[in-house]
């Protein structure tokens, strides 16, 4: 995907923010497994250390990890989703951002999270994606990574009434796993399940992978129907 992809991806989230906001707000109420997941990634994160929301959308896991506790940073290419989380959850930090250029410092997380949001980089670009994940955990620091099992790639040009241009990338979960040992981290966990009553009719992954200890900083150079979650 290049930055005109790019552009197209942030256009149309830009377009549906707040319809998004307003239908995935209290999502996390009928998931079990990701907020078990979410409260372990927050158990192993150091006191203090800031938890990142990668691909945040309008805030509302950013919102439930802060509601331990814990200090988060939302991350999202658009900008409409982020205004949507500032108003919303005004306790979370929000950034502007791209995966492939975090606005963030060298090893300022203590961990990250990444739910569906390395579906809208193309393969060729989650090299990049895991590296500037990498540069900005802390030695040891965690990545929780959730994303549709598959090869296939889905295209959606309407969204809730909404004219969009989105291409849902499917991965499958061992190059997944492959990629995050060559960017610098061990892969901890694997799952997969099947999909929700509520949501597509897609099989989902989550991969759980720590920054190897002593490995140097590397520099970084949803589908169809109800896409997103």
């Amino acid at each position: 995907m290049n930055a005109e992809g790019h552009d197209a991806t942030r256009r149309s989230y830009d377009t549906v923010a707040e319809k998004y906001a307003a239908r995935f707000r209290d999502e996390l109420a009928a998931k079990p497994l990701d907020r078990a997941l979410l409260a372990s990634l927050v158990e192993q994160t150091p006191p203090g250390a800031p938890l990142a929301d990668l691909g945040c959308g309008p805030g509302h896991v950013a919102a439930w990890i802060a509601g331990t506790g814990a200090a988060a940073v939302g991350i999202d290419l658009s900008a409409a989703m982020v205004s949507a989380g500032r108003r919303a959850y005004p306790d979370v930090e929000f950034r502007e951002g791209d995966l492939l250029a975090l606005p963030a410092a060298d090893g300022e997380f203590g961990s990250a999270v990444a739910f569906y949001s390395i579906i809208h980089l193309a393969p060729s670009e989650l090299p990049r994606a895991f590296a500037e994940v990498h540069r900005t955990l802390r030695p040891s620091g965690l990545f929780l990574v959730a994303f549709h099992v598959g090869t296939q790639v889905r295209h959606l040009d309407e969204w809730w009434g909404h004219e969009v241009h989105l291409d849902f990338q499917f991965l499958e979960p061992a190059h997944v796993a492959g990629l995050l040992e060559d960017a610098g981290f061990a892969v901890e966990m694997r799952m997969e399940r099947v999909h929700l009553p509520d949501e597509v009719d897609t099989r989902r992954a989550y991969l759980l992978a720590r920054r190897t200890a002593g490995s140097a900083v590397s520099g970084g150079a949803e589908p169809p129907g109800e896409p997103a979650e």
